[in-house]
């Protein structure tokens, strides 16, 4: 089992206020659809399952959203592939420990990018990073 790639279909960033005061951001991954696909491995044909996800990071009071669309790929044994598909048609759910690293990767990319986009229209970041504290 691998997730691979990420592709960024849709990047919007809104600001609609100046920041002031106490800000909190609210980050959110949602799954919208799965999908089987082939996927050429060198010359190989391999069966891989394509996730379309979408993150937000809304910021209260109301001055930002940040918005991203995409795309990522996992890559398993073709009869786990085919569970899977079935498992996500029927229930819109998977396993956790499909979900798991998916929605991990996805989070690890659209938070840097999240990151990169705030910075570019002077918003705080979306989310808490490391702080030092002397003793």
């Amino acid at each position: 089992m691998t997730v691979v790639g990420l592709n960024f279909n849709k990047i919007v960033v809104e600001r609609e206020g100046m920041p002031k005061g106490k800000i909190s951001v609210t980050n959110n991954i949602q799954v919208k659809a799965v999908e089987k696909t082939d996927m050429a491995v060198g010359k190989v044909k391999q069966n891989a399952l394509r996730f379309e996800f979408e993150f937000t990071a809304k910021y209260e009071p109301k001055i930002a959203n940040i918005l991203l669309t995409g795309t990522t790929t996992y890559f398993d044994a073709p009869e786990k592939i085919d569970e899977l598909e079935k498992a996500w048609k029927k229930d819109k759910k998977l396993p956790k420990e499909i979900m798991t690293p998916v929605l991990n990767h996805i989070l690890t990319k659209c938070n840097i990018e999240a990151l990169l986009l705030s910075r570019e229209v002077n918003l705080p970041p979306p989310m808490q990073l490391p702080t030092v504290q002397i003793k």
